[in-house]
């Protein structure tokens, strides 16, 4: 018989466990993952929240580290964001302790005199993020070579929130850097909850290293989850209804803006229940009171956004409300992933729906996930912004340094390797035309431009990598002022058709000005549906959408929602039903003109709709479920005329139709670092932002085969 992981440890840690955390042993993932991490693999693991992914990843590291103490810093801790490392700050202080090693967190917040005393003293185990890290490798003051020499692994927690973002693919660059300076294959080890395709996480997370992988996935026992669908039309049904269930309980809220979790909390005060804000524009003093205050109590509620969404411990909890639903599978089960951790508690998630389409949409997340879908992570292999941002950080942190040089270290990630050297080479000549970089005697270094744009406070604009969510104001024609749209709801909206609501009103677009982020409206005439009920903060996935097509053909009794709820669905079928049936994309006309319903999600019908007007001159209107045009745009035939046309590879292939297309993408600033790179690189970043081609064709051919 194998010997038990637990056995491998070493005995001090064996006894501190058993002794400090009164273990007698240890669950099936840590059994499964520590056996991977203490053979040297790289892994992912994954387990619901609160099912003991921390301790898997950092017994068998300190395990290790027991053997063969480091000489500085043997392994980092990286988090996404700063609230999680602080609410992992003191359980990994008492692992380390118990066994006579040492953590430290470092981030903007951590003071002064901890960090001089820290590069005195390394730790063992280094708290960070990926941000804080990159300061740490610019920073003339604090030596990286010397701390990180001995590195020996890397855990990343919520990993899935890295991987196939911006942010995931400066992470990977900030560790190739490390591992060059640690001189050896430096172990990774992933932490999630849901992610769809771990294998290929496990694959990018490898990054340039040789080791074997593992994916840790052991079977879970069944939970028993209660789940409510209701509809509640007006946020003051909303919030009382909430009330109601949350009297003398432990609660979230979660809620899909920062102006909705504000209107809630508000009219839930005063019903009985303590209530706490917690969203990213609210105070870091104030959203730590309200973490601190909200662990303690018994009957309080915290209304959010997705800042607590990821692994942030705030206790036990009862309850988990949703204001209408999540944009996907993944952040509904990390939040109903919150509540069910005690004994004979239910994990659970009530969804409070302002609309019918948002019961429908909350429907379809509640059925993919009852199949166990998840959805997969997006990988990517041409991520320009970030190559940019790595070249810049290279400069810095080696004075001046060859081409050929940051193409060894850059080559190397993931998320470049769709890039070929002469395309390196071509950006490499643009940025030394404009100023951003300067050549001498073969080597780059930090140009004067690039100095002027992101030199200020101490580089402080290098870097924080990431822009803040770019902003449009609202305005009428007369000048007033109605607030703001961030831009994911922006691009969603089409001059002269689309309505949405702001400030309890609906408005119809006039013009759409990104080159002043500025929005003219007007007010939407008596009886007209907004386009939109509301802030949508970003496309809704394909299969979501083709999953809510489906609750609407098969007729199917949903069992956990209310009569209202299941009304409202009723009344869908009762309007769609029999032409989904009939076609896969009927066209369903009235006064205003006509719809085609194609659920397709919210980047294939932006592709179909830019495609549209700028290859066939009509003027359309896109959501996540459907296009729309007036009568006097186009008629229905010339409408299934183009999309016959465009279910051909040849029509795409077709240079002037794609060229026109992309000529015709809004200059959308998504990146600081769009502005350095040649024109045709920047309006990439936009087209895989905005466009689904490969989704958009099977569309396509599917409704010719339908017709």
């Amino acid at each position: 018989m194998a010997p038990s992981a637990f056995s491998r440890f070493p005995v001090r840690l064996q006894e501190a466990i058993v002794s400090r955390l009164g273990w007698s042993s240890l669950r099936p993932v840590q059994e499964m993952a520590a056996h991977a991490i203490l053979d040297g693999e790289n892994a992912v693991v994954l387990a619901p929240t609160a099912g003991g992914k921390t301790e898997a990843s950092v017994f068998p590291v300190v395990a290790r580290l027991m053997e063969q103490p480091p000489r500085a810093v043997g392994a980092l801790y990286i988090a996404p964001i700063k609230a999680l490392l602080n609410n992992q700050e003191e359980r990994l202080g008492t692992y380390t302790e118990m066994v006579g090693m040492r953590r430290f967190v470092w981030h903007g917040d951590a003071r002064t005199a901890a960090k001089a005393a820290f590069l005195k003293e390394p730790a063992e185990l280094l708290m960070t993020t990926p941000e804080s890290l990159e300061v740490m490798l610019l920073s003339q003051r604090i030596p990286a070579e010397e701390l990180f020499a001995d590195l020996r692994a890397v855990i990343i927690d919520e990993v899935h929130a890295f991987a196939g973002t911006d942010r995931g693919a400066h992470l990977m660059s900030v560790l190739e850097r490390i591992a060059a300076m640690a001189g050896g294959d430096v172990q990774r080890i992933g932490l999630s909850a849901t992610v769809g395709n771990p294998e290929e996480i496990l694959t990018w997370l490898a990054g340039a290293s040789h080791r074997p992988g593992r994916v840790v996935d052991p079977p879970r026992q069944p939970r028993r989850r209660e789940i409510l669908v209701s509809l509640k039309p007006t946020v003051h049904e909303l919030a009382r209804a909430a009330a109601a269930r949350a009297a003398g309980r432990k609660s979230l809220f979660f809620c899909q803006s920062r102006a909705l979790s504000e209107t809630v909390a508000e009219r839930l005060r005063g019903q009985g229940t303590e209530v706490f804000v917690h969203h990213s524009s609210v105070a870091f003093a104030e959203r730590q009171a309200a973490e601190e205050r909200f662990h303690h109590g018994s009957n309080a509620c915290i209304v959010c956004t997705s800042t607590l969404e990821l692994g942030i411990d705030v206790g036990d909890l009862d309850l988990v409300f949703q204001a209408n639903a999540p944009s996907t599978v993944s952040s509904f089960l990390q939040r109903m992933g919150r509540t069910g951790r005690r004994e004979g508690q239910a994990a659970n998630t009530t969804f409070l729906c302002e609309t019918p389409e948002a019961v429908l949409q909350a429907a379809a997340i509640v059925e993919l996930a009852r199949e166990g879908w998840v959805e997969p992570v997006e990988r990517q292999d041409r991520c320009w912004p970030v190559l940019v941002h790595q070249l810049f950080a290279l400069t810095l942190q080696f004075g001046a340094i060859s081409a050929e040089r940051c193409w060894q270290f850059l080559s190397r990630i993931p998320d470049f390797t769709g890039i070929a050297r002469k395309e390196f080479d071509v950006l490499i000549g643009v940025m030394v035309a404009d100023g951003h970089l300067f050549q001498a005697g073969g080597l780059l270094s930090f140009g004067e431009r690039a100095e002027r744009e992101f030199g200020r406070r101490d580089f402080s604009e290098l870097y924080a990598v990431f822009s803040s969510p770019v902003l449009y104001r609202v305005r009428t024609a007369s000048g007033r002022d109605l607030g703001s749209l961030e831009q994911g709801f922006v691009d969603r909206l089409a001059e002269g058709m689309t309505s949405f609501l702001l400030a309890g009103r609906a408005w119809v677009v006039e013009a759409i000005r990104h080159a002043d982020k500025m929005i003219i409206v007007r007010e939407a005439p008596k009886g007209r549906k907004p386009t939109w009920g509301g802030f949508i903060p970003q496309y809704l996935g394909h299969a979501l959408c083709r999953r809510m097509r489906m609750i609407l053909t098969n007729g199917e009794v949903l069992p956990y929602a209310d009569t209202a709820a299941s009304t409202a669905i009723e009344g869908y079928r009762a309007e769609l039903g029999d032409s989904l049936r009939r076609v896969e994309i009927p066209i369903i006309g009235d006064e205003a003109g006509s719809t085609l319903w194609t659920f397709a999600g919210g980047r294939v019908n932006a592709t179909l709709r830019l495609a549209l007007q700028t290859c066939w001159g009509l003027r359309v209107s896109a959501d996540n479920l459907a296009i729309r045009f007036a009568h006097s745009e186009a008629s229905a035939e010339a409408v299934l005329s183009a999309f016959r046309a465009m279910a051909d590879d040849e029509w795409w292939r077709h240079s002037d139709n794609l060229e026109r297309m992309l000529a015709g993408l809004p200059n959308y600033r998504l990146s600081k670092f769009q502005d350095v790179l040649p024109p045709r690189c920047a309006a990439e970043i936009v087209e895989r932002y905005v466009l689904d081609i490969d989704t958009t064709i099977a569309v396509l051919r599917a409704a010719n085969q339908g017709q």
